[in-house]
């Protein structure tokens, strides 16, 4: 069963956008998905919550945040993404990640959210030496044309931590987002560009 989680020590780094569409991507794939939210703010839960009745399914864990991770999915589960919080670090982190199969970091091609990644990277490459556990970013609200993607990629060279794709800044997330959809849910026609920036993801997802 393929574990995903998302993680960022940074607040706002776009953890649950990201999380929201990986399980709508399983999802539309007629896989039976489970979205854990680990973080206090439970926003992926809010937007199961929100999420309508005619879309594809998928379920939650109904535990306290901070009990996600010990816990198993339920019964039929195939495919699992945690949506983690800001800061994770201790044994909650070394239990998150000697879960996952795969792990991957959203970031802002900002100096302060790509300084606060690396301390991150450093203890996340140490703790999966050895394993199987795949770890890629995901470069959140930014052009892969602009001078500001060209520093991201640069920074991550030092760290030898591949860049799985980069996502735009779009408003089409915070309205999907209200209504507890993901890109995978809406028309191909209405999100063309976003899902051909997602097709490396969704490739990475699957390899």
């Amino acid at each position: 069963m393929p574990v995903v989680v998302i993680a960022n020590p940074k607040g706002g780094a776009g953890k649950s956008t990201l999380s929201t569409n990986v399980a709508g991507y399983f999802a539309s794939k007629g896989h039976a998905v489970m979205l854990g939210d680990a973080d206090v703010q439970q926003s992926s839960k809010l937007w199961l919550s929100l999420r309508p009745e005619a879309a594809n399914p998928i379920t939650t864990w109904e535990l306290q945040a901070d009990l996600v991770l010990t816990a198993k999915p339920p019964r039929g589960t195939t495919h699992v993404v945690i949506d983690t919080p800001g800061g994770l670090g201790g044994w909650r982190f070394k239990e998150v990640v000697s879960r996952a199969d795969k792990v991957m970091i959203p970031i802002m091609p900002s100096i302060f959210d790509m300084y606060a990644a690396q301390a991150f990277i450093t203890q996340l490459r140490e703790v999966t030496k050895g394993t199987k556990t795949r770890v890629g970013i995901v470069g959140m609200r930014v052009d892969e044309r602009t001078i500001a993607a060209n520093k991201l990629r640069e920074f991550m060279e030092t760290l030898d931590v591949p860049i799985i794709s980069f996502l735009r800044d779009t408003q089409y997330y915070l309205h999907m987002a209200a209504h507890g959809l993901s890109l995978f849910d809406l028309h191909r026609s209405k999100v063309e560009k976003d899902l051909l920036q997602w097709q490396p993801i969704c490739d990475w997802l699957e390899s």
